[in-house]
């Protein structure tokens, strides 16, 4: 009796969702999410592991192992933990470069952990770029990236003197503000209650289904009667999401190895990605994944495919929980599927479209049954998991990430934090995943693809600047004063048509000869330029 009081102590059920993040794991997509620090300073390990004891193990869970018994996941305390297992010391080959450093990452991001141990890993390198860098892996089911970067810059201080031994508060990054917004929560959290319940139910039933296939019309009709009484609009956004058509054949799908392939870019000032943004009436991710969609579609020209009218589509993680609540472990997200118009040849438009496919997602209620899909299934029988995960991963090409980081410049135990980046797994037969990161004033692109599909990421990684600029650009030349319509983009685009025979010059606005005429007289004062660059 008292060993099995002591056994209970140490053992916490794994929520659904984590479960099925557990369960989601292949030799050709590993769920751990990988991240990388560079710093410009050499950083010891010693120092390294004693901020991880005050800082990291001060999250109970970090010390926790998975348990997996018949019909339930735990987590469980590890009795013989050891930190030297999970602090690791390494260096690259020399000259320890950006080459070196995106071939170790992907070694370890091809690599599983552990599954005796609690399921993460710190690497340090000490001989990288003059500096050192950290790589870091954690498994999926311990957290979702929104939580997983918090509780990361928990280990990190403004301040290069501050104790790195000291524990860091884990003090919340925005208060409740008392009831009125607890009020404001709580139809949020009711609608991820009632949609986790109903696609369980649903869940429930097709199991039902296939163990007793006789009985189709009886549980079809049964399904009918759960849509008319719990909710249709939640039921129609489920039968969207199992109805979507696979995406289409592209040189990003097919059949998968177990070896991965990460790269990453020069990070790109973030004040010009929020000047177009402002500009041409965008939101930051906007412009980002416009950006992602122009560089896919200039990789898939070079590589001699038909682009023509193509749109692939991105799984984009949403997070449901509180932002006060974002250092809580744990998965609190849903996915959605995003359309990136590949095959639209003219930026401009190539933004309009993911600006309106983004305004569309918003208002829908995709996260919230995917997030109730994924507690079922993290629950529900061994049969339908691996079918259903198939199920939707032939529906999306990619996995597209953006995470705002801090504006600050950071330090890990000292050394200054340069660069920074993370991956998060792709599920079932998806084989790209794009990151975006900003930190410290710079907007930081990563990419992770299988390497039977995308061997070399880095061709794809370097078109993501260029792909700005041309927005950047456009943003300058036009006099924007009203958000941008399809019928604006559409005389954009005949201003700045070129003929081929000719090569003629993009015919201004009148906005922009307006603004010409008035600076004329005053060169040394074009307050009509100055204004446009401001805006």
């Amino acid at each position: 009796m008292e060993i099995k009081e002591i056994l209970g102590a140490m053992r916490e059920p794994m929520s659904k969702v984590d479960t099925a993040w557990l369960h989601m794991e292949r030799p050709t997509n590993l769920m751990m999410i990988t991240g990388v620090l560079m710093l410009k300073q050499k950083l010891g390990i010693r120092r390294l592991k004693d901020t991880i004891r005050a800082r990291w193990l001060s999250f109970r869970r970090f010390s926790q192992k998975v348990l997996e018994l018949p019909g339930q996941s735990f987590w469980e305390v590890d009795p013989h933990f050891d930190i030297d297992s999970h602090v690791r010391r390494a260096a690259l080959p020399e000259p320890a470069g950006k080459v070196e450093l995106e071939e170790y990452v992907s070694l370890l991001a091809s690599t599983p952990l552990d599954p005796s141990k609690p399921l993460w890993q710190f690497h340090l390198i000490e001989n990288y770029d003059g500096g050192s860098a950290v790589v870091i892996r954690v498994h999926h089911c311990y957290a979702d990236g929104i939580a997983l970067v918090q509780v990361l810059l928990s280990l990190t201080d403004t301040d290069p003197e501050a104790d790195p031994a000291r524990p860091h508060p884990k003090e919340k990054l925005q208060s409740s503000g008392g009831t009125v917004f607890d009020r404001l929560l709580s139809p949020a959290r009711q609608g991820v209650e009632n949609a986790v319940h109903l696609v369980e139910s649903v869940v429930a039933k097709a199991s039902q289904w296939v163990r007793h296939p006789q009985s189709t019309a009886e549980h079809a009709a049964e399904l009918a009667r759960m849509s008319a009484r719990e909710g249709s609009e939640i039921m129609r956004e489920l039968v969207h999401s199992l109805t979507l058509p696979d995406d289409p054949p592209t040189l990003f799908k097919g059949p998968l190895g177990v070896a991965k392939r990460v790269a990453w870019c020069e990070p790109l000032p973030l004040h010009e990605v929020k000047a177009v943004g402002k500009a041409l009436g965008c939101t930051v991710n906007d412009v980002l994944l416009a950006s992602v969609s122009g560089a896919l579609r200039s990789y898939l020209i070079d590589a001699g495919e038909d682009v023509q009218g193509l749109t692939i589509r991105a799984t984009v993680p949403v997070n449901l929980r509180p932002l006060e609540h974002a250092k809580e472990l744990g998965n609190h997200f849903g996915l959605v599927f995003l359309d990136l118009p590949i095959g639209e040849s003219h930026p401009l438009t190539r933004l309009i479209r993911v600006r309106d496919a983004m305004a569309e997602l918003k208002h829908s209620r995709q996260a919230l049954v995917s997030y109730g899909l994924l507690s079922a299934l993290g629950m529900g029988p061994g049969f339908l998991q691996q079918p259903a995960l198939e199920l939707l991963s032939r529906k999306a090409t990619a996995v597209a990430t953006n995470v705002p980081g801090p504006q600050a410049q950071l330090y890990l135990a000292g050394a200054a934090i340069g660069e920074m980046m993370f991956w998060v797994p792709q599920t079932g037969s998806i084989g790209m995943g794009i990151s975006i990161l900003s930190y410290h004033n710079k907007v930081h692109f990563g990419l992770i693809t299988d390497a039977r599909l995308v061997p070399v990421p880095g061709e794809i990684i370097t078109r993501f600047g260029p792909e700005l600029e041309k927005l950047l650009l456009i943003a300058l030349m036009e006099d924007w004063t009203e958000p941008i319509t399809p019928d604006g983009a559409a005389q954009t685009l005949r201003r700045y048509a070129r003929s081929p025979s000719t090569g003629a010059r993009p015919a201004k606005s009148k906005a922009a000869k307006q603004r010409a005429a008035k600076a004329a007289p005053a060169p040394r004062r074009p307050g009509g330029a100055r204004r446009k660059r401001q805006g």
